[in-house]
């Protein structure tokens, strides 16, 4: 099978998974950590419609995405991934992965393609794994629905591993009787706040309002074998 590898970061220095060495007619490319448009651009254009392997982090993955949908490539261009640390990524439960290595690169290369839910922010930016706002103190919603209004330890964010809603926020709480948790699937999510730390796909941000919201194109994301 053609496709696109692209191994972003330290991909390269942790070796190749045999599946993806082994193979024939592999377009292997190693670029810098989160790479951007000048990187990018040239390769995802000539990809004409192959499918482009992500080696590297959930931010490797986002920067990919980001670019194929300014370039409007999402429709003809599956995607597959392969964390280089498949317990520190959010990507792999939310699409279905299986665990080991091999299995990943098997899976990006000759996985069934699947439509995914793609989810951007009003920084410009998208989401494909996990979104979190940490000690959020305001008021934020899922849609119409009000899931905060005061403190609470974290806000999670992530895309709709059921592709129905688009996303799902879950409000994380303390209290003398432990952690609450209350889930919420919408379309969008919206928070304004006391300036706090926010964490998109493994980045960390500062920010006093956010909006996460689906995109109204999805991917086209590798999740199963045959």
């Amino acid at each position: 099978m053609s496709a696109l590898v692209l191994a972003c970061g330290n991909a390269a220095a942790t070796g190749r998974p045999a599946t993806l060495t082994e193979r024939d007619g592999l377009d292997w490319r190693e670029l810098p950590a989160t790479p951007g448009r000048a990187e990018l651009d040239p390769l995802l254009k000539a990809a004409d419609g192959r499918r482009v392997v992500v080696l590297g982090g959930d931010a490797d993955l986002a920067a990919v995405v980001l670019r194929l949908m300014r370039l409007d490539r999402l429709a003809d261009t599956p995607i597959g991934y392969v964390p280089v640390e498949p317990r520190a990524s959010a990507v792999p439960a939310l699409w279905g992965l299986p665990a080991d290595r091999e299995r990943l690169a098997e899976t990006a290369l000759r996985g069934e393609v699947d439509p995914f839910p793609l989810i951007r922010d009003d920084a410009g930016g998208v989401l494909v794994g996990l979104g979190v706002v940490d000690q959020p103190q305001g008021v934020a919603y899922c849609d119409d629905t009000t899931v905060l209004r005061g403190r609470a330890k974290r806000i999670e964010v992530t895309p709709d591993p059921d592709g129905g809603a688009g996303l799902v926020v879950r409000v994380v709480r303390g209290g003398l009787l432990g952690k609450r948790i209350t889930t919420e699937a919408g379309r969008a999510f919206q928070i304004g706040c006391i300036r706090t730390r926010l964490v998109r796909d493994g980045e960390v941000k500062d920010a006093a309002k956010w909006t996460w919201y689906r995109h109204t194109e999805d991917l086209r994301v590798a999740r199963g074998l045959v």
